[in-house]
């Protein structure tokens, strides 16, 4: 679920969207999504001064309490 929720956020903010992969790591104490983009949309996942991944993080983190599990964003260069 959170896997596809940040697939899709990030999807509908890039130009090239079949460049858009998350890769689901599990931890010991968290679950780590690392999303990968293509270079050209980098900046606009990340957004000015980082507000657009704040703000999926956000999202990311409203979603994983109500999973009852801990879930983190990291953007892969």
């Amino acid at each position: 679920m959170m896997k596809a929720l940040i697939e899709n956020i990030a999807r509908a903010l890039v130009d090239d969207p079949e460049a858009v992969k998350v890769r689901e790591v599990e931890g010991d104490q968290a679950t780590v999504l690392e999303l990968t983009v293509a270079a050209d949309d980098l900046g606009k996942v990340i957004g000015r001064q980082g507000r657009t991944v704040r703000a999926m993080r956000t999202l990311l983190g409203a979603a994983s309490i109500r999973a009852g599990k801990r879930v983190m964003l990291e953007i892969m260069e």
